[in-house]
């Protein structure tokens, strides 16, 4: 077992659906989660969600549920998931922002993982 696939285990993700829809291309993944990690969506999520702007929160969550779901961060894609929907309909709630730190516990966790993955490569 390669150590890529270790970490994506440890992470809570599925290498073989996820490395499917990178071609098996270990390098290509790890480019791509560079440019995630270089992604606005996070700080406009959090900006939004500041400024009560559902709307502007309901566009940046969406395409992180996105962006994470094809990455394969399933951990993250729960969390941001959560938030998804309230504000698609856009639902006044008081937990928004608590939804947000769990998508920055997230966060933070795919960055561990990606980082254990470059040095895995």
């Amino acid at each position: 077992m390669t150590d890529f696939r270790r970490a994506f285990e440890r992470y809570g993700a599925n290498y073989e659906d996820t490395m499917m829809r990178f071609m098996d291309n270990e390098d290509m993944y790890l480019k791509l989660m560079d440019m995630f990690f270089q992604d606005e969506n996070m700080k406009m999520l959090g900006d939004a969600l500041d400024a009560h702007d559902l709307s502007a929160a309901f566009d940046a969550a969406h395409t992180l549920k996105g962006v994470v779901g094809n990455m394969g961060l399933k951990p993250m894609y729960e969390a941001v998931s959560a938030i998804v929907e309230p504000l698609r309909i856009r639902e006044d709630r008081d937990d928004y922002l608590q939804l947000y730190g769990a998508i920055q516990e997230e966060f933070q966790k795919a960055e561990l993982f990606y980082q254990e993955l470059k040095g895995g490569v």
